[in-house]
């Protein structure tokens, strides 16, 4: 009499094996990650004075630094055959060859040539992150790129396309 392991075996090589169901439904899933990154938020076009009344110590001429974590959200339908809108480990190796491995330990204002001339303010970020990043994606749909500056501060950007409020 054949083992109950042998038995599963063969029922899972067996041609007459069912196939899963496929549930439909548009899914959002995200993914984090962290870096760390100087930067100072400065407007060249204005003097001094104006820089620290609207930026205070952020436009400090040595730069400040914070953690970030950056999640980015994709939405779509989940793959019949395995069940994912993306791979994850697909999705975390975009999100550092886009923007962490570009901008990790970095002075965002003078090290990385995508944010080159652009006040690297939280709300800009976001919004370069995600032309970093749209590119790269070929299964599911950019939803959102959501960046943490601190615990209680973040920006959040749903593409080009996002209605104004």
């Amino acid at each position: 009499m054949p083992s109950k392991s042998a038995n599963l075996k063969r029922s899972a090589r067996s041609p007459r094996a069912k196939a899963p169901r496929a549930l439909s439904g548009t899914v959002f899933i995200t993914r984090q990650v962290h870096f760390n990154s100087a930067h100072r938020l400065h407007n060249p076009t204005k003097s001094q004075a104006w820089n620290t009344r609207q930026y205070g110590l952020c436009t400090n001429p040595h730069w400040h630094g914070h953690n970030y974590v950056l999640e980015v959200t994709l939405r779509g339908q989940p793959d019949p055959v395995t069940g994912y809108i993306v791979d994850l480990g697909e999705l975390k190796r975009i999100l550092h060859v886009a923007v962490v491995d570009k901008c990790d330990h970095r002075n965002l204002n003078t090290d990385v040539d995508f944010l080159r001339d652009v006040i690297p303010s939280t709300e800009n970020l976001v919004i370069a992150f995600w032309h970093e990043i749209e590119p790269h994606i070929k299964a599911g749909k950019l939803h959102c790129v959501r960046l943490y500056e601190t615990p209680r501060n973040f920006a959040e950007f749903f593409g080009p396309e996002a209605r104004p409020a």
